[in-house]
């Protein structure tokens, strides 16, 4: 009897483990694609609002303007709302704990994939980065998270899944070392690799 209360106790203690260990990140839901307008930097003009009427007001969102430290000037972020000196290139960036696809990055996204359909032999390799922030299992998850809420925008647009390969590389190969928000908003991306 004192074995199976052992066993039984042990049992729990496992499953209960298991349960604690739980990542916040869902994987059984759709990627969401972010569609909110970006607030313009100070002295800039609000530009095109959501419906197309030029002048109409943008509105607010919770993304921070940072200073990656390059330049030294400025918010830290382009006119598309990438981190300076990103702009093109083939990096899809993220908000902080988010995989969503940002209005801004859609360009690219664009342009990649009308590549990729012209040149049906030639492979894309989705690489899913985060910032030193959070255990590992759930920077693995949130980044597997990101490359394919990217793969799967490629997808919507005809790109054939046999194309794309999607995978993690969680916080392991940051792009810029160090702490603070001008870092970790470096390292919040998915590269888009050719292979």
């Amino acid at each position: 009897m004192l074995r199976r209360t052992g066993l039984w106790a042990t049992t729990v203690a496992a499953l209960l483990l298991a349960a604690g260990c739980g990542s916040r990140v869902r994987l059984d839901q759709e990627a969401p694609v972010e569609t909110r307008a970006v607030v313009p930097a100070e002295g800039a003009s609000a530009g095109t609002g959501a419906a197309g009427a030029t002048g109409s007001a943008v509105p607010a969102t919770s993304v921070t303007t940072v200073n990656l430290g390059a330049s030294g000037a400025g918010s830290g972020l382009g006119p598309d709302g990438r981190p300076l000196g990103e702009a093109g290139g083939n990096t899809v960036y993220f908000d902080y704990d988010s995989f969503a696809v940002r209005e801004q990055d859609r360009p690219l996204l664009d342009r990649k994939a009308r590549t990729l359909l012209t040149q049906p032999k030639r492979r894309l390799l989705i690489e899913g980065h985060t910032d030193e922030r959070g255990g590992r299992e759930y920077n693995l998850s949130l980044g597997q998270k990101r490359a394919e809420s990217v793969q799967r925008f490629l997808q919507l647009l005809g790109v054939p899944a046999a194309q794309l390969e999607a995978v993690s590389l969680g916080e392991e190969q940051p792009a810029v070392q160090g702490g603070g928000e001008n870092a970790w908003a470096r390292n919040r991306r998915a590269e888009l690799k050719d292979r």
